[in-house]
């Protein structure tokens, strides 16, 4: 499936001369210097491309849409291109969405989305942590706008799984979403959403790779280094069976003109239990943010959060697990010179409990845009 999905998808794209319809381009860059690594990095220290992507869409005729996205990551360690998105999603189903390919998992807020849209350099500890800082998968999908009065929307998808983590998937759907959101307005001047995900994570039960389980010490010590920050990693580092998210976003505006000022507060919390190679009942973590929007051009926000997880411990001679928690404080402030541009200048800072990595970081960031881009939730 997978295979067949993804050719059906580059077959899309090609088809400009035969439908008729305009090939959309997108380009962004994001160059950025980090003062200091922080733990579940996000960007690495020093200069640097996090998140730079060239999109490709294409209508096809009056029934779907086509994209194809490639990421491009680079820093003082390495450099990384990724398929993140190539897709076929319909768009002619009265109220309903499917979609085939590769494309990002409808789960908790801000996954879904872009990061470039995000209102701070890095996102929160619990998306690192749980979801690989943004997960996105093999799969297939399908999405309904229930007709009520009130926006209420429910989506469910499964995947491959191959993208959550560093090992492959043990079986044919790895991981399978559900989730739902609603929303309505509170007068002429605010408005709210709250969604519920739940995500059931198959890609490491009973029939690991064989290779798998003859890791030996030396490997394990390497990978504990991985939590501490200084390695790059594209998967979830904390996974478990089941994955619970619950959001809450509310937006204030001056008769809804958020282009001119606009307050935004946000808060997600993340559950995952039955967890996968350690001996504790569960993760948690959680964050709150509030940006505002006070011009056409500048905003500045603060966003605190933590995670509390676990980690093994070499004990006179014995693996122990202990719980380790991570605390973490943002506070931005942006220029939009433009539309397509933003400067944003962040200060980060970090507290841990048996958890090392953590560490005070400045980030400044210079993001531009160029072309086509699609508009991103609520």
């Amino acid at each position: 499936m997978k295979k067949q999905a993804l050719a059906f998808a580059v077959a899309a794209l090609s088809m400009q001369a035969s439908v008729g319809h305009a090939l959309e381009v997108g380009v962004i860059l994001d160059v950025y210097h980090k003062s200091d690594d922080t733990a579940l990095n996000g960007r690495t220290e020093g200069f640097g491309l996090s998140h730079s992507e060239l999109s490709l869409s294409q209508d096809i005729g009056d029934v779907a849409k086509a994209q194809m996205t490639w990421i491009a990551e680079w820093n003082e360690e390495e450099s990384d291109l990724e398929l993140e998105e190539l897709y076929i999603q319909s768009t002619s189903l009265p109220g309903i969405s499917l979609t085939a390919g590769r494309f990002l998992a409808d789960i908790g807020y801000l996954n879904a989305n872009h990061s470039h849209s995000d209102s701070f350099s890095e996102r929160p500890l619990m998306y690192k942590a749980f979801l690989g800082g943004h997960y996105y998968d093999d799969g297939v999908s399908a999405s309904w706008i229930v007709p009520t009065d009130r926006y209420w929307r429910v989506s469910a998808a499964a995947f491959g799984g191959d993208e959550l983590g560093e090992e492959k998937s043990v079986n044919t759907i790895g991981t399978w979403t559900l989730s739902t959101e609603f929303g309505d307005d509170f007068g002429n001047n605010s408005s709210w959403q709250a969604g519920i995900s739940y995500m059931r994570n198959r890609t490491q039960e009973a029939g690991h790779h064989e290779e798998e389980e003859d890791h030996d010490h030396e490997e394990e010590h390497d990978h504990d280094h991985d939590h501490e920050g200084h390695a790059h990693s594209h998967g979830a580092e904390y996974q478990g069976e089941h994955l619970y998210i619950a959001d809450l976003v509310w937006k204030w505006s001056p008769n809804g003109n958020n282009r001119q000022e606009q307050l935004k507060i946000a808060a997600e919390y993340a559950y995952v239990d039955d967890l996968y190679g350690a001996e504790v009942n569960d993760f948690s973590g959680w964050y709150l943010s509030g940006v505002y929007q006070f011009d056409e051009n500048w905003a500045a926000g603060i966003r605190h959060g933590q995670v509390d997880l676990a980690h093994e411990h070499e004990h006179d001679g014995e693996h122990e697990w202990e719980d380790s928690e991570l605390k973490e404080t943002a506070v931005m402030v942006s220029w939009s010179p433009t539309h397509t541009q933003k400067v944003r200048l962040e200060y980060r800072h970090q507290d841990a409990d048996n958890m090392e990595g953590e560490d005070n970081a400045i980030t400044l960031q210079y993001q531009v845009g160029f072309g086509a881009h699609a508009a991103h939730s609520f």
